[in-house]
């Protein structure tokens, strides 16, 4: 079986990718700039781009299963082609798709609903590996300047995250369901900054921002406002599911999902100074 993966340069992506390949599965990636890609050999990589359907082409020949964002672009905002991209997938005669949820219900999902596919939608709380941008400012200055430092949440690894969704390519048997993918304990930010000084056996300081300096930053970095809006919701006052601990991912793959702590640990030399 062929598996298309979009996004496969991304964080769940390129564990989706691995996962697939560890499994003996052909792999197609889509991207938009095949000559930075960086994937595994082995890996067919296609150029295409999730805003503009009709450059998927021959992307799609021979798919049985789709490994779909639901964000693009180069603002990363919400995908409007949903309808066209399942109408694409429909006719190219793809079976199965998983849907990586940005938060809220969009296009993307809407159109699959109403398609004769078997989608289902992976709602990862929040990745770990979101932790990363928190990298530069340790390494310089040994702390780190976030807003909402005590709101909880049960972030998971991302490699957990892609070995659920190649699972559900694979076998199938999960159509019209909606998961919610957690990792195994619910931590606020002060924590895992925390956890990271532990793993690295440094000091390091958490600096709480207000909700506005944390928007301003955002619009600095040139966030559009729909998805300032959808940081500061999500983080400030993110729905029971975001921090409560579920065991999907434990049913799905056959094992408990990753601790922070073994991210950490995975990842300390991206925190250490130079």
């Amino acid at each position: 079986m062929t598996f298309l993966v979009t996004g496969a340069t991304g964080k769940a992506g390129r564990h989706v990718v691995g996962q697939l390949l560890k499994e003996g599965q052909r792999v197609r990636a889509l991207t938009r700039d095949p000559a930075k890609a960086n994937l595994p050999e082995g890996v067919e990589v296609v150029r295409g781009d999730l805003t503009d359907p009709a450059s998927l082409g021959p992307a799609l020949d021979g798919v049985t299963g789709a490994h779909l964002l639901t964000m693009g672009g180069d603002d990363y905002a919400t995908l409007r082609t949903g309808p066209e991209l399942a109408e694409l997938m429909e006719k190219a005669g793809v079976r199965r798709v998983t849907l990586l949820w940005n938060g809220k219900t969009g296009p993307v999902e809407e159109a699959f609903a109403a398609s004769d596919l078997e989608w289902t939608r992976l709602e990862a709380v929040d990745f770990m590996s979101n932790t990363l941008h928190w990298a530069s400012a340790i390494k310089a200055e040994g702390r780190v300047e976030e807003p909402f430092a005590d709101v909880p949440g049960a972030v998971v690894h991302e490699a957990d995250v892609g070995e659920v969704s190649a699972r559900v390519l694979v076998d199938g048997g999960h159509g019209g369901r909606s998961y919610t993918l957690t990792g195994p304990e619910t931590l606020t930010a002060r924590q895992r900054l925390s956890t990271l000084a532990e793993v690295l056996g440094r000091r390091l300081e958490f600096v709480e921002l207000s909700e506005e300096q944390a928007r301003e930053r955002w619009r600095k970095a040139g966030y559009d406002e729909e998805l300032i809006d959808l940081l500061a919701d999500w983080q400030g006052n993110p729905p029971p599911e975001a921090y409560t601990v579920v065991p999907t991912v434990e049913r799905i793959i056959g094992r408990p999902p990753r601790t922070f702590a073994q991210w950490a640990a995975e990842h300390a030399e991206r925190f250490q100074q130079g």
